[in-house]
């Protein structure tokens, strides 16, 4: 089975929507999160991305891998930095994770493709 990556990262977003205004205050926290932990400091933003990517893909998330995926593409990420970021993921959680890191590389060339046309 093939994922697109566009179409779940759009479905997750609209379903996360709903969320946003069933708990507000717990998305709106998730949100303050989030922007900290990747906001830039002595990691630039595209070197987080990689490791939420990895990290992503180690837990086995879909949505984890398109919306980095996403992230790494618009930061301009190359595709050897993100094969180099599944490699350590690989490393750390075996064949699963590659299964998963296969995913990742698909999403990834669909996001760059995308940001390049």
């Amino acid at each position: 089975m093939t994922t697109e990556y566009r179409a779940l990262t759009q479905s997750i977003s609209g379903n996360l929507a709903q969320l946003r205004k069933t708990q507000s205050g717990v998305m709106q926290g998730f949100g303050e999160m989030g922007k900290a932990a990747m906001a830039g400091g002595v990691l630039d933003p595209k070197f987080k991305e990689l490791i939420a990517l990895a990290v992503g893909v180690a837990a086995k998330c879909d949505g984890c891998i398109g919306f980095h995926t996403k992230a790494l593409a618009r930061l301009g990420a190359s595709k050897e930095e993100v094969h180099e970021a599944l490699g350590v993921a690989i490393y750390m959680g075996g064949g699963p994770v590659a299964m998963y890191a296969a995913n990742a590389v698909a999403a990834f060339d669909e996001f760059a493709e995308q940001i390049s046309t």
